[in-house]
């Protein structure tokens, strides 16, 4: 499956901001979706993650109550809708597919798109 990031810009703190991934190829409604986030000179973080059918979500403790991941399987398309923002949030955003769920790390998905920037001004 391939993926396509988007949606990612300059936003002030305490703004929103809503990321998509298109997906192409192979059937996206097998694949738990993921979204991962990555801020210079530090490691691949997961964001958070929703499952084949869009019926359950979790995320990380950093963005819960701030960010929602939605999907449409019709579209092939998964979301991820960003809410007041924090200038700790700025990062390159990715989506990856998982045959699993309950994926956190990395390495249990095994497609990515190829980011998108988010940058959140103070």
């Amino acid at each position: 499956v391939q993926l396509q990031a988007s949606g990612g810009g300059l936003v002030q703190a305490g703004g929103s901001l809503r990321l998509s991934c298109a997906a192409s190829g192979r059937t996206f409604s097998s694949y738990a979706m993921g979204w991962f986030r990555q801020a210079p000179g530090k490691e691949r973080e997961f964001v958070g993650a929703i499952n084949w059918s869009g019926g359950s979500t979790y995320y990380a403790d950093s963005v819960k109550g701030r960010f929602t991941i939605s999907r449409d399987n019709a579209k092939n398309t998964v979301y991820l809708q960003m809410n007041l923002l924090k200038f700790e949030d700025t990062a390159v955003y990715y989506c990856a597919a998982a045959e699993k769920w309950l994926a956190s790390h990395p390495r249990e998905y095994d497609y990515w798109g190829q980011g998108t920037l988010v940058t959140v001004s103070s």
